[in-house]
């Protein structure tokens, strides 16, 4: 549960206006494949759609395309469930707070909610969570000649955090002065003018933004893993999706997309 004021830079204001806006209605639609057919037995809020919930930008997992398009780790995987299903992929973007509080799931908003999210036990409350596909852990962006080189270097600096994250949690826990954020793309923005010291979010979406005077400084080792949310009780859903997870990653499919998306192999374990 989130305890702290919400607080964003008033040169911002305009941006995340826009951001708001946006995220109340863009939505994507992708074919089933030739010849499918629904799969009996699993129930959806649309039928002959498999429809997601996700937050851009959080590149590599859900961003924008040159053509308007949702892509992503995220999305090539929730597509291979579809497929499986055989019915159509249709995106949702929506605020990251309805995802991660299972409101998005428990209104009928959308299926899935696909959206880096860390599997966490105030998120199990509130929503049922596939196998882990993904281990995350989270890094600090800041401007090339930062004296911020780790954790501990923190302490007095003012750390911008996407509100409603795993990042945000841990920045309060250390007591530092965070300032909220509604997206990944206005963190990145504040470190850019200076409004904030770093940007802490999770480590393989700040790679793609190291460039143009900024840098990684440091990864945070949290153990934290992503997976996809369902709604409480959805157990025919919820198999499916394991159902495809264990495919992917037992005929290359999964390392392919990762190789493609996050542009290094997975490790093994």
């Amino acid at each position: 549960m989130k305890t702290a004021l919400r607080l964003i830079p008033l040169g911002l204001a305009a941006a995340l206006a826009l951001t708001a806006c946006s995220s109340a209605s863009t939505s994507a639609t992708s074919s089933p494949m030739a010849g499918s057919s629904t799969t009996p037995g699993v129930p959806l809020v649309q039928d002959g759609k498999l429809t997601i919930c996700t937050n851009p930008p959080f590149k590599p997992f859900e961003y924008t395309d040159d053509a308007g398009k949702v892509v992503g780790l995220d999305m090539d995987l929730v597509g291979e469930v579809a497929k499986d299903l055989g019915v159509a992929l249709n995106v949702k973007v929506t605020p990251f707070e309805g995802i991660e509080s299972g409101i998005d799931l428990t209104t009928g908003n959308c299926d899935v909610a696909a959206s880096g999210l860390s599997i966490t036990p105030a998120r199990q409350a509130k929503m049922d969570f596939s196998t882990p596909y993904f281990d995350a852990d989270q890094g600090l962006l800041v401007k090339q000649g930062s004296d911020i080189k780790d954790a501990t270097s923190l302490a007095g600096k003012r750390v911008g955090v996407q509100q409603g994250t795993t990042g945000e949690d841990w920045a309060k826990e250390k007591g530092l002065e965070a300032v909220q954020f509604e997206d990944l793309g206005l963190q990145v923005q504040a470190v850019q003018t200076g409004q904030i010291d770093a940007a802490l979010n999770d480590f393989a979406t700040l790679n793609p933004y190291a460039k143009d005077g900024l840098t990684v400084a440091a990864k945070i080792p949290t153990g934290e893993k992503y997976g996809f949310g369902v709604k409480k009780g959805s157990t025919a859903l919820l198999a499916a999706i394991n159902k495809t997870l264990d495919r992917v990653h037992s005929d290359g499919t999964y390392d392919a997309i990762y190789t493609a998306r996050v542009g290094t192999a997975p490790t093994a374990g």
